[in-house]
């Protein structure tokens, strides 16, 4: 049960219609390395770049040595969170005419204050979201 392969997070996207049990990657530095998308905040739509969901903490990310990784990690194994989709995997249109695609699906977690969790975003994320 700990292990998670790959396969399943390229597997299941936000390219189905039902995005619950979706798997995204985190890309700050709260603490989680891979969380679930459990609910959609506010729409009956696939999640796109921009949209606010509710994930649970699926893993955690791994830092240096043991001293430091109770105080690194802002967030725990099965916490339930907020988050923000930074990146989807699924092609689209922005009102330019460019198409955008991505490898992965990825989010940042917030608080109840939408302000990002983590002070550091490790990765790309889309220009709509900042």
């Amino acid at each position: 049960m700990g292990t998670i392969s790959l396969q399943r997070l390229s597997t299941n996207t936000f390219k189905t219609s039902n995005p619950s049990q979706t798997l995204l990657q985190c890309i700050d530095n709260s603490g989680a390395q891979i969380v679930e998308c459990i609910q959609l905040m506010k729409m009956k739509r696939a999640a796109k770049v921009g949209d606010e969901i509710v994930v649970v903490v699926q893993r955690q990310r791994q830092f240096g040595d043991t001293l430091s990784v109770s105080a690194a990690h802002k967030v725990r194994r099965g916490d339930i969170r907020h988050a923000v989709v930074v990146r989807q995997a699924k092609k689209y249109q922005r009102p330019d005419g460019s198409v955008v695609k991505f490898d992965d699906n990825a989010c940042v977690l917030i608080n109840k204050a939408r302000e990002p969790i983590g002070s550091r975003l490790n990765g790309v994320e889309e220009d709509e979201v900042v």
